[in-house]
């Protein structure tokens, strides 16, 4: 009884001095909370965004000089490239790295001189990654000196000397066909046409190009029993070809080959249609290939012109399987009709040769799975693939990186039903678009 009461006298007391004690100031109302989140531990943490690296792809372009219309056809063509790479997000390598390419030119004022002095800024300031070459062969093999000096990869297109690509160079590798058989074609075509043909005049401009082109026609078709009457070069720029059509018509050949590049071919193609000069075929080199050409009107009629690529081409994914190949990039109709809603007309080989130049480039990289010069190397020393433009291989032994993959078409001008001129392939007969016009009526 004792014990309780002391208790219980301690349990009034505290009481006491509860009832005493100031009151609690209320809780402050809470902020409903968002459910909790899960913690990543540290083994689960997110991966981070693949990275994205840009590189320089440069050139020079001839904005100004004698080649500007055949280099604006090949810039148009790369930069098509570069849309159609943009629009699909860039270049994926395996480990989720995407690549993103800037372009980098210059106007080399169609000079070897300020090509070479312009791939070295592209090299040394520019920090170009890979190269693209000029327009032309002679442009072209400045540049590759310069490329093959630095260690940097340079895809060549509109140029088709086989020269370049006999003196040693690794790091060169070629989109056209090489010069050697871009005239061989229309020897044929004209052995077949005509048994009775035997006399060919070969004119063609002193430059490189038209130079190598020449030296490995004349023996072809000496080879194939024609007799070469005129074998005879015309300097660059020249204007007045009068002189010199005097001396074809002289040598009473059955057709004229050679030429050069857009402005002389086309200036001589004008002339020996105003001179009637009787002769049954004319090829010529370049200039009928370019779009620019059917501003020449009648006097286009019947040129015969070497081309490496033509709206017409058959080359599809079908015939790629049929060649045991892979296929790679847009089909012949996809880049014909993109180039001709971006640049308001069909696009010819100089054009298609920009854009393959890109493609090819880009196929490389993608097989690398890098942007490392031996890697991408590597993957260019083993394509074999067919594209819209045909088939791309480079030879790897005696002629490294000479094209040995891809074929000429021979196209021809004509009138077609409503008076317009085009231009159907009329050679190799399995790609021929059009019944050819032989013999020339002058």
């Amino acid at each position: 009884m004792g014990r309780w009461m002391k208790i219980s006298g301690i349990l009034v007391a505290l009481a006491v001095l509860a009832a005493c004690a100031p009151p609690t100031p209320p809780a402050p109302t809470a902020t409903p909370m968002a459910p909790a989140q899960p913690q990543p531990s540290p083994t689960a943490a997110a991966s981070p965004a693949p990275a994205v690296k840009t590189i320089v792809l440069g050139f020079t372009a001839s904005q100004t000089g004698k080649l500007t219309k055949e280099s604006k056809e090949q810039v148009q063509g790369l930069q098509l490239w570069l849309e159609d790479l943009k629009r699909a997000g860039g270049i994926r390598l395996p480990d989720g790295t995407t690549i993103q390419v800037e372009l980098k030119f210059y106007d080399d004022e169609s000079t070897k001189e300020r090509v070479q002095q312009l791939y070295v800024k592209l090299i040394t300031e520019d920090k170009a990654d890979f190269l693209i070459s000029p327009y032309s062969s002679g442009l072209a093999d400045a540049a590759a000196v310069i490329a093959e000096q630095y260690g940097k990869l340079m895809i060549t297109t509109g140029a088709a000397s086989d020269s370049t690509y006999e003196k040693g160079y690794q790091h060169i590798f070629q989109i056209y066909t090489p010069s050697s058989r871009y005239l061989t074609g229309a020897i044929d075509f004209l052995k077949k046409m005509d048994p009775n043909a035997k006399r060919i005049a070969i004119v063609y401009e002193n430059e490189k190009f038209s130079t190598d082109v020449v030296k490995a026609a004349k023996p072809y078709a000496e080879s194939q029993g024609f007799e070469v009457v005129l074998f005879e070069g015309y300097e660059t720029g020249t204007t007045d070809f009068g002189p010199f059509i005097n001396k074809i018509v002289a040598a009473n050949p059955d057709a004229i080959i050679g030429g050069g590049h857009f402005q002389d071919g086309s200036t001589l193609a004008k002339q020996l249609f105003e001179k009637k000069v009787p002769v049954k075929m004319i090829a010529l080199l370049v200039a009928p290939a370019v779009p620019e050409f059917a501003q020449l009107g009648d006097a286009a009629v019947g040129v015969i012109g070497p081309s490496q690529w033509e709206p017409g081409a058959k080359y599809s994914p079908d015939t790629a399987r049929a060649a045991g190949l892979p296929w790679y990039g847009p089909t012949v109709e996809e880049f014909v009709k993109a180039y001709k809603d971006k640049y308001g007309y069909e696009p010819g080989y100089h054009a298609a040769g920009g854009y393959a130049a890109g493609l090819v480039l880009q196929k490389a990289i993608e097989d690398a799975g890098s942007i490392e010069t031996a890697k991408v190397k590597a993957a260019l020393e083993k394509m074999d693939i067919m594209t819209f433009y045909g088939r791309i291989k480079f030879d790897t032994e005696k002629a490294h990186g000479k094209q040995i993959g891809h074929e000429m078409v021979y196209l021809q001008w004509q009138k077609d039903a409503s008076g317009n001129l085009v231009r159907p392939i009329v050679w190799p007969e399995a790609a021929q678009a059009a019944k050819p016009l032989y013999p020339l009526s002058r």
